[in-house]
């Protein structure tokens, strides 16, 4: 904590108005009046330093802020993967704001949440990487290239057979890329799903063996979860 003191203008307004008195009641004509006048205006000044102190207070040190680190996982890859999510996630939104069709927009919508959740759950669980290699290097950048190509055509203002065939291409395209986003989605539970099918099937017997599964017909004990 830095000490800072706050000086009190009281006492030198009460001087001030030592000379005013002595301007409006004595002529100040000699240099004994000038003297006289400032002798008293200093012992005012003193006085009135006394009885109106200078006050002190503590303010907290004032550090210069430090630059906000990048949060970082501790692993390259899945820092570099980070990065890459920002930054499609990013493109994904540019192109949307530029893209008019509804429909496009919509599905555009849908694969930024996707993406956003592919990408998330391989930093979660670093294992999983190896399944979205193929996604990262050639599905992803290539459906950025797509719909960066549909924003130029539409925004050239002219619907020639090229311009027009080609963005009907994409717009059939489009379907086709979100339910493949899906099922790469999919794709990540799989081991997940695989387990806990393994452990239903494992419960299931065991509950039989128990007779608590109740598929003997009788009203038997109800197992509670």
């Amino acid at each position: 904590m830095a000490k800072q003191i706050k000086h009190s203008v009281a006492p030198i307004y009460l001087a001030g108005a030592v000379w005013l008195i002595f301007a409006l009641f004595f002529s100040l004509s000699q240099l004994w009046d000038y003297v006289l006048c400032g002798a008293v205006s200093l012992g005012v000044l003193i006085a009135g330093r006394a009885v109106f102190p200078d006050k002190t207070y503590e303010v907290p040190d004032l550090k210069p802020k430090e630059p906000e680190k990048p949060k970082t996982t501790g692993n390259p890859e899945l820092d570099a993967l980070g990065k890459e999510r920002d930054r499609a996630v990013s493109e994904m939104r540019r192109l949307n704001d530029a893209i008019e069709d509804p429909k496009i927009s919509r599905q555009i919508d849908h694969l930024e949440e996707v993406t956003r959740k592919i990408i998330d759950l391989v930093v979660a669980e670093p294992k999983k990487l190896p399944q979205i290699r193929k996604f990262m290097s050639y599905y992803l950048p290539t459906t950025l290239k797509i719909l960066n190509s549909y924003d130029r055509m539409g925004s050239a203002g002219v619907d020639g057979e090229n311009i027009t065939a080609t963005k009907q291409k994409i717009e059939a395209m489009m379907d086709t890329i979100v339910k493949a986003y899906d099922k790469q989605l999919d794709a990540l539970y799989g081991e997940e799903a695989l387990d806990i099918s393994t452990d239903i099937t494992v419960m299931e017997q065991m509950l039989q063996q128990e007779g608590l599964s109740g598929s003997d017909g009788k009203d038997g004990i109800t197992l509670e979860l």
